[in-house]
């Protein structure tokens, strides 16, 4: 019974760990410093405001960041940014971002 426990607890752990890593507003949290905590800032002066922006943008962009197809002057800082994130993250993040005002 000890056994099925720790097995149930681990489980449990594992699972919330991975919901958790997938939560766009906690992943946003590493996005706050530049971009502001409603993504209402231009992120360095430089930026787009990235409020509300579509899913589909702000995915276009991160995976553009990714691959260097994409970004202005902020585009050497966001690509380290970006190549941290999967795909799994990136629609986390595009989803948050999305409904941000």
């Amino acid at each position: 019974m000890k056994t099925l426990t720790k097995i149930i607890a681990t489980t449990s752990i594992l699972l919330s760990t991975s919901l958790f890593a997938t939560d766009g507003e906690v992943l946003f949290k590493s996005c706050i410093g530049c971009h502001g905590a409603n993504a209402e800032k231009k992120a360095l002066g430089k930026s787009e405001i990235i409020q509300g922006w579509s899913v589909e943008k702000t995915t276009k962009a991160l995976k553009g960041y990714q691959d260097g197809t994409y970004g202005g002057p902020m585009k050497g800082v966001m690509k380290g940014q970006a190549a941290k994130l999967d795909d799994e993250k990136i629609d986390a993040i595009a989803k948050y971002i999305s409904t941000l005002k």
